[in-house]
């Protein structure tokens, strides 16, 4: 079952095909023989995940269950969940066991979805390559001397190996597109938002987004349906009416007008990734639709102005973690201001210690107006541009990342070529925007490539039928890595 997508299994399900329970015990036979490779999960709970296979059997045995009941899924390891350790890939929260689920946790158990464990990220969600983990580096399931991307890497593993049929993930500044595009999977960045962050740590508050990340984008819509949602508790959150995500599936693309941004395909794009898309939209037009040039001038800045923003919102954020309410605290300290200095000190990494002291320095008197508010006014110009794309094209494409998968330790001693990962992605959450990320080839290592969509604000399920007519015409996303097969 595990090549399955939500639909074959909700239906195998419904039918008592397969219990609930000889899902979730095939589920976890796997992350027990694979999970120290690839090490996609930081915790897993194997009673835990069996109670509520059972309770999800005994809806499916009343007659009360949903689509989604019985299917397993994994959250990354940034959302709070009820009695699981919480850690956000930190040896600050190393030992910390949350008191409450987050919103998209608590709809997904509404659902009666099963949770194998919580997946490694990057720490914090601070990362493009799953590095920075406090418990090691996440890899990738095509090539394990390769990285996963970040900061969702573990989810997209998990799900790029079959440890799970579909997760949770954040994305920031691409942390669900670049990952779901180096490890051949679909992720699904929302609208800003559409999807609660009540209970999700945050990084940077006006960026986060969570979104699913699955095999296909059939699996996503069928999460989406799941995750978003009004929630009260979160002042960000969009009072909307709900939407059936899968409804858009089975609409044609003739006459779709398909935006190629000349910015994406210029310099520093990798020839391999450039054939792939390039194959990817001739595909597009076989399938009815037609592509035209646009342009995103202000993208080139989107870069230095998230490494502004973002970095801002991390300091003012992890200011909370001083070792006096919870998490991690030195052992030995003079006094209070010696406590709150070795703590931060031993409780964070150091790409998180970079941000943080990029953050405060762009926040101090006298640096606020030329960065901060600076950086504010660039990603209103970012916005405007998008906003006149969308006058002439239906959908942005374009690649999710400049290149396929690096190897572990490739760009460890060069921030800024680590940040580069992400080019294609930021500007899409600076402007609040969804965007999404399918499988389109691989390059000449059998790395994955994707393909980035980017639509309109709410336009969530037209992408997803967008990136579902190309996966009813190809099977890249149907690809599993031969060393987990």
């Amino acid at each position: 079952m595990i090549n399955e997508g939500l639909k074959q299994l909700s239906a195998a399900l419904a039918a008592r095909r397969i219990s609930s329970e000889e899902l979730a015990r095939e589920y976890l036979a796997r992350i027990d023989q694979l999970n120290p490779q690839i090490n996609a999960f930081i915790t897993v709970n194997p009673d835990a995940t069996m109670q509520e296979a059972k309770t999800a059997d005994a809806m499916l045995a009343a007659g009360t269950a949903g689509p989604l009941t019985g299917i397993p899924l994994a959250h990354k390891d940034i959302f709070c969940m009820d009695g699981w350790r919480t850690t956000c890939a930190s040896r600050m929260l190393e030992n910390f066991v949350a008191p409450y689920d987050a919103h998209v946790v608590g709809l997904c158990r509404q659902a009666g979805m099963v949770c194998l464990g919580k997946t490694n990220m990057d720490e914090f969600a601070m990362g493009s390559s799953n590095e920075t983990s406090w418990f090691g580096p996440v890899r990738n399931p095509w090539d394990m001397q390769a990285v996963p991307g970040g900061s969702s890497g573990g989810s997209a593993a998990a799900v790029a190996a079959r440890l799970a049929p579909v997760a949770t993930g954040t994305d920031t500044g691409g942390s669900i597109r670049q990952p779901a595009a180096m490890t051949g999977i679909t992720g699904l960045k929302p609208t800003y938002g559409v999807v609660s962050r009540y209970g999700m740590i945050a990084f940077a508050s006006s960026l986060d987004q969570a979104g699913p990340m699955a095999r296909s984008a059939e699996d996503c819509a069928m999460l989406m349906n799941a995750m978003a949602g009004f929630d009260a508790r979160d002042s960000t959150s969009l009072e909307r009416e709900r939407e059936d995500y899968t409804r858009d599936l089975g609409q044609p693309l003739a006459g779709l007008r398909i935006g190629l941004p000349k910015e994406f395909f210029a310099a520093g794009l990798s020839g391999d990734v450039a054939r792939a898309v390039d194959e990817a939209l001739a595909e597009y037009r076989r399938l009815g639709a037609v592509t035209v040039e646009v342009s995103l001038p202000s993208s080139a800045l989107s870069i230095p102005v998230y490494y502004v923003l973002a970095p801002a919102e991390a300091s003012a954020n992890l200011s909370r973690f001083d070792g006096v309410r919870y998490g991690h605290r030195a052992a030995e300290y003079g006094d209070l201001t010696d406590m709150y200095q070795k703590t931060r000190a031993e409780g964070f990494g150091a790409e998180v210690k970079r941000r943080i002291m990029i953050g405060t320095y762009v926040l101090s008197h006298g640096y606020y107006d030329a960065y901060y508010i600076k950086a504010q006014k660039i990603r209103r110009l970012i916005a405007e541009d998008f906003a006149k794309a969308f006058a002439e094209c239906d959908v942005i494409m374009g690649p999710t990342a400049p290149e396929t998968a690096f190897d572990l330790g490739a760009k460890n001693s060069d921030p800024v070529a680590m940040y580069l990962s992400d080019i294609y992605t930021i500007a899409v959450n600076l402007a609040g925007l969804p965007g999404m990320s399918i499988p389109c080839g691989f390059d000449s290592r059998q790395r994955p490539v994707g393909l980035q969509l980017i639509g309109n604000y709410f336009g969530e399920a037209r992408l997803l039928g967008i990136a579902h007519q190309y996966q009813l015409a190809t099977d890249w996303h149907q690809r599993v890595p031969a060393a987990v097969a």
